[in-house]
């Protein structure tokens, strides 16, 4: 009995603990900073996802620029530069 009570508090924190994780990656974070013309600070753009914009039914990136997912928006920027093209509140596009 004792060690189903552990086996069941341990799946009960490893659920927690992974809906916590799960949450923490889709938080929002407001940047006013991001609009078109813009620089995202490289670190920003390093931590970002690189996303698939066929899937999220964004437009298709022009040659040399990409989608990533940073902090809840998407933005589409050029790679090599960081200048921003597009910047959008993830939760417009779900």
């Amino acid at each position: 009995m004792r060690l189903l009570r552990k086996a069941l508090a341990f799946s009960t924190l490893a659920a927690t603990l992974s809906a916590g994780l799960a949450f923490a990656e889709d938080h929002y974070v407001r940047h006013d900073e991001w609009k078109k013309g813009a620089k995202i600070r490289h670190e920003d753009w390093d931590r970002g996802e690189k996303v698939d914009y066929r899937h999220y039914h964004l437009q298709e990136p022009p040659r040399g620029y990409e989608w990533r997912r940073v902090d809840g928006n998407y933005v589409l920027a050029a790679a090599a530069t960081g200048v921003i093209a597009t910047a959008i509140v993830a939760s417009t596009i779900h």
